[in-house]
């Protein structure tokens, strides 16, 4: 059955498999930490985001529960939830898609993070929270077009609780906090204006989205646009099949993702990358791993290898702070060489890379 809004297969996008992969791959681990798509306007942006939702299974939620608490894990329950788990009480569960919350540009911090009644909080805790986006986005995609013109101390927030999974509310020394644990997604055009460095640090994977000039590909871009504008029922169906066995391959690699396994000379590897590109912090390591091991899941592989490393390390450092912030982050073509280099210096043989 379709849904009055018709989006565009996720499958029928044209090129830019960078930036697919990124997005399939936070939706086979959301802790990734998301994924910044930058690029001009009219190159798919925001048209891949809207596909996305419709790849991704249907998620558990506890009925009633403005925060979507997960009724299978406590360590994704607020505070209400979890006590009623810990009593052994059985929830009402409610089965629902998973959906986009878009972030509005003119969003205030209450409407983002939620209002706290002090006077109530202290006598009802959180109870006396009025959810904000944060709550909504709990296992769900937090979506932000143009994230680089919200001011920074909301990105801030967002990107705090997109590191912990925790939205922590806080007001005149009372602390409310409830899960919120979502794919964040955040698209610009760097010529409306660029993120803080600090900020475009915290951001998992970056994706630089490049206009296509090939002649071939333009057409077929057209040719599907309007293809699916005259007919929108009849295009989708054209796409079900792939549609269906991406759907397949993103639930196989959630299957199997905890079995995924990574060679110890391939954390050398990463370790090696980041030292000498001099990326600051742990992070960028720790997101090269978990994104190598989703990418293998994605390919059915239980064991990370070289190539999985070498897709991975343009998502995850081509847009890193470096030497404090006084070294600009490392292109691609820095990150390739210094790819090869550690992979020399770890001992491994290169015709073991595609």
């Amino acid at each position: 059955m379709y849904s009055t809004q018709l989006t565009y297969p996720f499958s029928a996008l044209v090129n830019q498999e960078r930036m697919k992969l990124a997005l399939i791959l936070n939706a086979i681990n959301p802790r990734i930490g998301g994924v910044l798509i930058r690029g001009a306007k009219g190159t798919g942006k925001s048209t891949a985001v809207r596909a996305l939702a419709e790849l991704l299974p249907e998620i558990e939620v506890v009925k009633g529960c403005p925060f979507n608490c997960n009724p299978h894990d406590p360590t994704n329950m607020c505070e209400i939830c979890r006590e009623k788990y810990e009593r052994g009480e059985k929830f009402e569960i409610e089965k629902r898609k998973m959906r986009i919350v878009s972030l509005p540009i003119g969003a205030t911090e209450d409407r983002v993070i939620g209002t706290l009644d002090i006077t109530r909080a202290i006598k009802e805790g959180i109870k006396a929270l009025e959810p904000g986006l944060l709550a909504e986005a709990n296992q769900n995609i937090l979506y932000i077009d143009e994230i680089n013109l919200l001011p920074d101390h909301i990105v801030d927030d967002i990107l705090d609780a997109a590191a912990s999974g925790w939205n922590i509310v806080e007001r005149e020394g009372i602390s409310v906090s409830h899960p919120s644990r979502f794919i964040l997604i955040g698209t610009m055009n760097p010529e409306e204006g660029e993120l803080r460095p600090q900020l475009l640090d915290r951001m998992a994977l970056h994706v630089q989205v490049e206009n296509i000039y090939d002649k071939d590909m333009r057409i077929e871009i057209m040719r599907r646009n309007i293809e699916f504008e005259e007919d929108p029922i009849k295009f989708r169906e054209k796409y079900r099949r792939e549609q269906d066995e991406l759907k397949e391959k993103i639930l196989n690699a959630r299957r199997i993702l905890k079995k995924v396994k990574v060679p110890s000379e391939l954390l050398e590897v990463i370790a090696r990358m980041c030292i000498t590109l001099h990326v600051d912090g742990h992070r960028p390591d720790i997101v090269m791993l978990k994104t190598s091991k989703a990418l293998a899941a994605f390919e059915g592989s239980l064991t990370v290898n070289v190539n999985h490393i070498l897709q991975c390390a343009h998502l995850t450092l081509s847009h890193r702070t470096r030497k404090g912030g006084l070294e600009e982050p490392a292109g691609p073509e820095q990150i390739e060489n210094t790819f090869y280099k550690a992979v020399e210096e770890a001992g491994i043989a290169v015709k073991t890379i595609a």
